[in-house]
């Protein structure tokens, strides 16, 4: 018989995999100096993506406007260079600020109900935001963009240059801290908790957990990281479109989710990166028609690959570490 495989607690140790992950940004920037544009776009693209995950895939909570905090942090962001705040740390911890504010505010309505009372709030949400944007053009630039964002040198000495540099790693290490910050998170009792709302949640206050408060804790928390990845965007490119409201890009990252693994963290990572290469790499091909390239792969990860790309990979050393195991256990060499 096979060996039986016990699930372990979830612990704080970095594995191999992980290292070797947050060493190849660097390593893309010496084999691969001018994609560096790119690579920060994928960055601030898995930063936003990581802030949905916390909510859909540990809360559960179903979000289609989830775009509203991450225009709300790069209009944040944005404004202020504009207006001479152009320091970009304080900046960034600024709009993050605005948009976790503002994720406090519409989460006391989005908790209230369930999955599909939900969807139609965030929903609402995130399209009412994108119209008072629109309508706000004297502020916003409307349809135009927000103009005029200049930004100061990173630290008083990394000035944001054209090739990217700067903003390369600015972005990977605003990425990094964040992460670390959420994977402590998720593996805390409340990270653990958030699962068991998930997954039952009228069974958690049996045990004394307050769901509508971890749930509000926990939007408040996605929406903040979601600000702070817009404030990215508009500190990097400095200029700021209203399709940072848009529907379209709510509904892409929960593409990206699908495509990497909900409730894992690197699916958020993984998911952002193999959909922008994919994105840059078929637009480059066919700029009418590359969407439909995209929506077959999903299709086909939906079908077939359950648990997005990570969730497959995760199948696999299972079976292979089964293999091994029983190898072991009837004295053969593996």
């Amino acid at each position: 018989m096979p060996a039986r495989i016990v699930p372990r607690l979830p612990n704080d140790r970095w594995r191999p995999a992980e290292i070797v992950f947050w060493l190849a940004p660097l390593a893309i920037y010496f084999l691969f100096p001018g994609y560096l544009v790119l690579g920060s776009q994928v960055m601030i693209v898995g930063l936003f993506a990581l802030s949905l995950d916390l909510i859909l895939g540990y809360a559960g909570i179903v979000s289609l406007g989830h775009a509203a905090y991450f225009g709300v942090g790069a209009y944040a962001a944005g404004l202020l260079a504009a207006h001479g705040w152009g320091e970009p740390v304080s900046g960034l911890l600024l709009a993050t600020a605005a948009a976790g504010l503002f994720g406090f505010v519409a989460s006391f309505l989005v908790v209230r109900g369930h999955d599909l009372t939900r969807l139609m709030v965030t929903l609402g949400i995130g399209l009412m935001t994108y119209e008072a944007a629109n309508k706000a053009a004297f502020i916003t630039g409307g349809v135009d963009g927000l103009s005029g964002v200049t930004m100061d040198k990173l630290l008083g000495v990394f000035e944001f240059d054209l090739a990217g540099q700067t903003a390369y790693f600015y972005s990977l290490a605003v990425l990094f801290v964040i992460f670390v910050a959420m994977r402590r998170l998720v593996k805390s009792p409340f990270g653990m908790s958030l699962t068991g709302i998930r997954e039952g949640a009228k069974r958690m206050p049996a045990i004394g957990a307050d769901v509508n408060a971890r749930l509000v804790a926990a939007f408040t928390a996605g929406a903040a990281i979601a600000g702070a990845a817009g404030a990215l965007l508009a500190q990097t490119t400095q200029f700021v479109g209203l399709d940072s409201l848009g529907f379209s890009r709510s509904a892409e990252l929960i593409i990206m989710l699908v495509l990497g693994g909900t409730g894992r963290l690197y699916g958020a990572l993984v998911g952002a990166l193999v959909f922008m290469l994919a994105q840059d790499y078929l637009s480059g091909l066919n700029p009418a028609y590359w969407q439909f390239w995209i929506g077959l792969f999903l299709v086909i990860v939906v079908m077939f690959g359950k648990g997005g790309i990570l969730g497959v990979a995760e199948k696999v050393a299972d079976r292979l570490k089964g293999r091994k195991a029983s190898q072991e256990s009837r004295g053969e060499q593996p």
